[in-house]
């Protein structure tokens, strides 16, 4: 089976993190965040990974190279000569012959643990031209909800009812007009012919432009329970690697963590004064001083010195970091090798850049967005 992997967003919602790296290229606990999608297609049979690619697309081919060399899918790179939507990079890819009869399309923002394979099992016994997956919310009024025949809400028909024929797209709904909680979850089983609804050469939309052109003309929804989470937001990216350390997402990390939640690697020096709250992730290179607080939730890149008596709470880290002795980081994101001098405070939902450096005694202040390479002075 053939996947191809929408990866070609600028990501701004994750600025200053993108202004460097593409999203899909940011770590995720422990790896490439896209990494996990490759994971989740392999698992249920894909052996062909296409990546439509756009911006900064030489670091997702640094970062995922052709394929891991041990038996997972193959990788292969279409890059967009300009933003071309959620519809034109499969047209370019099917324009370069990479696409076969019958294909998944996925939407590259997303960490979820689906059933792939029920999905396409669905799509080849109703014979559908398209079949999208539709995932149950709580609250849809920021989504696109989907309804269906054999949908939840339709009268006389049972809510549990996995499959039917899609009826109607509404984006965004108001409230009262809400009667159905499945809404797109962004992975889709295509067939070839559906490449003949997308014109060339322009920025095309599958959601808005393809997709209501097959209502009545096969178009399908398949009912999927699991974990599913776009993670183009701080908020949704640091509840991601919550979710992968606390398990609640089927990825292969789990099995890293020891019974209390922690992976410590070995090439980590942790000083007994330390304290490690879990869940925590604590990579090779790492060094923790005595007296400093590491979790609850917390993941430490490579490299990364935490200092005597700092704290770093609900924070993400990425490698060969330096946090000074006294240090408080509280719910953050850091980039690459950033540094937080002695004393200073990053407080929460702030987003450090690449390279960015925070002098001893400064204050970061709430939600702050510190560019790469950029110096906070005290």
């Amino acid at each position: 089976m053939q996947a191809v992997v929408l990866v070609g967003g600028e990501g701004t919602r994750l600025r200053p993190l993108t202004l460097t790296r593409p999203k899909p290229a940011l770590r995720l606990v422990d790896r490439p965040f896209v990494r996990f999608m490759v994971d989740w297609l392999a698992g249920h049979g894909v052996d062909e990974v296409v990546m439509a690619c756009g911006f900064r697309a030489e670091l997702l081919r640094e970062a995922l190279g052709e394929g891991d060399g041990g038996g997972g899918p193959r990788i292969d790179y279409v890059e967009e000569p300009e933003p071309l939507g959620t519809a034109g990079p499969l047209r370019l890819a099917g324009d370069w012959g990479l696409l076969s009869d019958r294909f998944l399309a996925l939407n590259g923002d997303v960490l979820s643990d689906l059933d792939l394979g029920a999905l396409i099992a669905a799509h080849e016994t109703s014979g559908a031209t398209a079949t999208l997956a539709l995932h149950p919310v709580p609250d849809p009024t920021g989504y696109g909800l989907v309804r269906r025949d054999g949908g939840p809400g339709e009268p006389g028909r049972s809510p549990s009812t996995a499959g039917g024929e899609v009826r109607e797209f509404l984006e965004k709904p108001e409230p009262g007009a809400i009667d159905t909680d499945e809404v797109n979850a962004g992975a889709y089983v295509l067939e070839r012919s559906v490449l003949d609804l997308v014109p060339g050469g322009r920025a095309v939309s599958i959601e808005r432009e393809v997709f209501p052109q097959l209502v009545g003309r096969g178009l399908y929804g398949q009912r999927l329970e699991g974990y599913w989470m776009d993670i183009g937001t701080p908020e949704r990216y640091l509840q991601a690697s919550w979710d992968i350390l606390e398990r609640r997402v089927e990825t292969g990390f789990g099995e890293r963590l020891d019974e209390s939640g922690i992976c410590v690697e070995r090439d980590a020096a942790v000083h007994a004064a330390a304290e490690i709250a879990p869940p925590v992730l604590i990579e090779a290179g790492c060094q923790v001083a005595e007296g400093a607080r590491v979790g609850p939730r917390a993941v430490l890149g490579a490299g990364t010195s935490v200092g005597a008596g700092a704290t770093v709470s609900e924070s993400v880290l990425d490698g060969g970091c330096g946090i000074g002795a006294g240090a408080e980081v509280a719910g953050s994101i850091l980039g690459r090798e950033v540094t937080v001098g002695a004393r200073a405070v990053v407080a929460a939902d702030s987003i450090l850049g690449d390279g960015a450096t925070i002098a001893a005694g400064a204050r970061v202040g709430a939600e702050a967005r510190v560019p790469p390479g950029e110096e906070v002075a005290a």
